[in-house]
């Protein structure tokens, strides 16, 4: 017998604790999206993480509470150091139904902010990352779901993703 200790293969729990996570609130009806700002995206901030929220569906002229409040906390980290920073974006120019006839391609929306997306995946930018919505577009077959699945599955580092959306 030699002297040396057994090969471990299970991860440590310290090494569980740090491994990336990609979580999905999914279902019928609301709150997916007010989950993951504020109940992931709140601690996330409170422990200094960069956050990027990324609504994929939802237009910039709709102000939701949960926008106000990371800009404000956003503004808090800028000025004091607390927290982390906040970059929120609308990639999306609303629900399909309230602008049936606009004309909007929402394929090519949802193409644009996922390339965004995935720059900025690519360069480590957040810690957090909650795309917003990012369930429907994959659903309705605008982007690639192999494709999707393939960057996240490979994301470097240790960066958290949460999705939300109905049927994902």
């Amino acid at each position: 017998m030699s002297g040396s200790a057994p090969q471990r293969t299970e991860p440590t729990t310290a090494e569980l604790r740090h491994r990336p996570r990609l979580i999905v609130n999914t279902g019928n009806g609301k709150g997916k999206s007010t989950a993951a700002p504020f109940g992931m995206g709140l601690r996330a901030w409170a422990q200094g993480w960069s956050i990027g929220v990324f609504q994929f569906i939802k237009s910039g002229r709709w102000h939701t509470g949960e926008q106000q409040a990371y800009a404000q906390l956003d503004q808090a980290h800028r000025t004091t150091g607390v927290g982390g920073p906040v970059e929120w974006q609308s990639l999306g120019s609303g629900w399909s139904w309230l602008r049936a006839t606009d004309g909007t391609d929402q394929a090519a929306m949802a193409a644009a902010g996922w390339a965004h997306v995935r720059t900025l995946l690519a360069a480590q930018t957040h810690r957090l990352y909650i795309l917003d919505e990012f369930a429907h577009v994959l659903n309705k077959g605008w982007l690639d779901v192999d494709e999707v699945a393939d960057d996240l599955a490979h994301r470097p580092g240790t960066q958290h993703v949460v999705i939300t959306g109905p049927t994902a």
